[in-house]
């Protein structure tokens, strides 16, 4: 399934903004996702960043929201930017809820009834997307992922399970923790089922402690949020158990900073030029 289709295409800082739809095997859905291609890839393949986003979050809240093609265009960096979940399928229960369900797919592979034959957004960000990005743009083999909230999560955990797929992994203010908050709770509970053994092969503070390839980690927490309040993201769990491991995560608090994208905004150059000097490596 592809058909790929582009939906809009905008200039933005001598490259191009664009989104496109194409038909998933992974999800057995329809998918969009957003593409930033910088004024470089016109000459030649250009490194690729991916981005996930959060709750409720299309491909559209990064793409309008985050002001990221400035330092795309200045780095040559290709940035992609999927969906947070299958869309059309009206299972049952699916559209109840803002934290679970339509655009809260956790970046997990679903294995519980009526999830498993749609959720299945882990193979759909780190398989057939990338496959697909790689024969029809201007790619390098080069890739690093980063994402935000829930996408911070799913950048952690697709990275740490894939540590050869990628460069680096960054956060802002991802659910660190997912086993040990309400909202990894529910959407595990639903998509993984009652079996803790399954959760923690999606929970990022145990995944920094297996071994392996040791990417390098930047996660910035604004130190307003009102979900760190709320025990949501638990950055203070990943921290500890980096540290137990001697991982090598740098984590930023950023005073007075909240979840929105004024955060995202402040800190993706940040985040870009830190992606770019291992990409460029």
């Amino acid at each position: 399934m592809t058909n790929l289709e582009r939906v809009s295409r905008n200039k933005s800082f001598g490259g191009w903004q664009e989104v496109w739809k194409h038909d998933s095997s992974a999800t057995a859905t329809p998918m969009q996702f957003g593409i930033y291609l910088p004024p470089q890839a016109a000459s030649g393949p250009c490194p690729v960043v991916y981005w996930l986003s959060g709750l409720t979050c299309t491909e559209q809240n990064f793409i309008t929201k985050a002001g990221a093609q400035q330092m795309a265009a200045e780095l040559g960096l290709i940035v992609v930017a999927p969906d947070t979940s299958p869309r059309g399928t009206d299972l049952p229960g699916e559209h109840e809820h803002w934290d679970f369900g339509s655009g809260a797919g956790f970046y997990v592979n679903a294995t519980q009834a009526p999830w498993s034959d749609h959720y299945r957004m882990d193979t759909y960000v780190t398989e057939e997307l990338p496959a697909l990005i790689q024969a029809h743009f201007p790619v390098q083999d080069k890739a690093a992922i980063m994402g935000h909230s829930m996408g911070g999560h799913g950048a952690l955990v697709l990275g740490l399970r894939n540590r050869e797929r990628y460069t680096s992994i960054s956060a802002f203010a991802p659910i660190s923790a997912p086993s040990e908050c309400p909202w990894g709770h529910k959407a595990f509970g639903h998509y993984l089922g009652e079996d803790r053994a399954a959760w923690a092969a999606y929970d990022a503070h145990l995944l920094i402690q297996e071994e392996g390839k040791a990417l390098p980690i930047l996660v910035d927490q604004g130190s307003e949020d009102n979900f760190l309040k709320e025990g949501q993201l638990l950055p203070e769990k990943l921290e500890a158990a980096a540290k137990q491991a001697d991982y090598p995560l740098t984590l930023r608090y950023q005073e007075g900073y909240d979840h929105s994208f004024y955060f995202i905004s402040s800190f993706i150059a940040e985040h870009l030029r830190f992606h770019s000097q291992y990409l460029n490596a």
